[in-house]
């Protein structure tokens, strides 16, 4: 049999999909879904952002505008309410509240979840499944049920109209998310390379900083910018324990300047606007981030 008859024989063999015609996925046509499917979800997408657009196009807009036309579009575009809005001090100051209450519960929340979620994951102890179990049923149980309780502790301890009245308890309710997270990707690193971190005598704090924290990174990244994000928007907590309008958080901010400017409809959708815009942009940015980080979560 000569070459070529060989070569025209195999690809007869072969077929379309054989090594000759083979179609990998990437040749593989791609399948739309069903009309219908796109059209729920452009209609959720539509809900979610609808308020969101008209809260930030309605502080471009006067009071008459609003009443003449609630569902128009800003004509003539005003900027008074949202430059009235930046150059007062009062909206500096819950902003730098809300940074601080922020950062302070992310830390907490990261540093205490990461190493309870180390213990659980690498080590074999008495009442490990009941601990990991306590933790799971914390995601039962939001912090509205638990605020009259939750008050009286923060008020025995003196931390009534304080920042740590809130930042405690945020680093308290953080934690069920951030161990149910961080367990699966800690036990996915193999025990090979502790062993061999063991041999190099390297001790298992070392072991913690230089191989855990690194290998769970995307992990790490995830449960922090949740924490942060939840943190910035939670209202009902300061609601109960802030009383001082210094102390003010964004969220309890934007109903005090409501409850005191209600006859300017534009201006409180300025102030609005601008106490969301950090969240939004902070979850925009990490948003692969945090889809990452729970995709990890669920194959570890």
């Amino acid at each position: 049999m000569s070459a070529t008859t060989a070569r025209s024989w195999f690809s007869t063999a072969a077929g379309p999909n054989g090594p000759s015609g083979r179609r990998t996925g990437r040749d593989a046509p791609q399948k739309w879904g069903s009309p219908f499917t796109y059209f729920v979800a452009l209609l959720f997408i539509g809900v979610c952002i609808a308020p969101v657009i008209y809260i930030v196009l309605g502080g471009f807009r006067t009071n008459s505008q609003i009443t003449t036309s609630p569902a128009g579009l800003p004509h003539p575009w005003i900027t008074a309410n949202y430059v009235n809005v930046l150059k007062s001090t009062r909206f500096w100051g819950e902003f730098a509240n809300s940074v601080l209450v922020a950062l302070a519960s992310t830390v907490g929340i990261v540093v205490l979840g990461l190493m309870v979620s180390f213990v659980i994951a690498r080590y074999d102890f008495k009442l490990k499944g009941a601990m990991y179990s306590l933790f799971a049923a914390g995601l039962m149980f939001p912090m509205v049920i638990a605020i009259t309780p939750l008050y009286i502790v923060i008020k025995d301890l003196g931390l009534v109209d304080n920042l740590l009245g809130v930042i405690v308890p945020q680093i308290a309710f953080g934690l069920p998310t951030t161990v149910i997270i961080l367990v699966p990707f800690l036990r996915a690193i193999p025990n090979e390379i502790e062993e061999a971190a063991a041999i190099d005598g390297t001790s298992r704090l070392g072991f913690f900083v230089r191989m855990v924290i690194p290998l769970s990174l995307p992990g790490v990244v995830t449960v922090g910018i949740l924490a942060f994000i939840g943190s910035w928007n939670n209202y009902v907590l300061p609601l109960y324990i802030l009383n001082s309008q210094a102390n003010f958080t964004l969220p309890l901010g934007v109903q005090a300047f409501s409850s005191q400017y209600s006859t300017d409809t534009a201006k409180v959708l300025a102030f609005t606007s601008l106490a969301m815009l950090p969240a939004l942009v902070f979850f925009s940015i990490f948003e692969k981030r945090i889809v990452g980080g729970l995709t990890g979560a669920v194959k570890g």
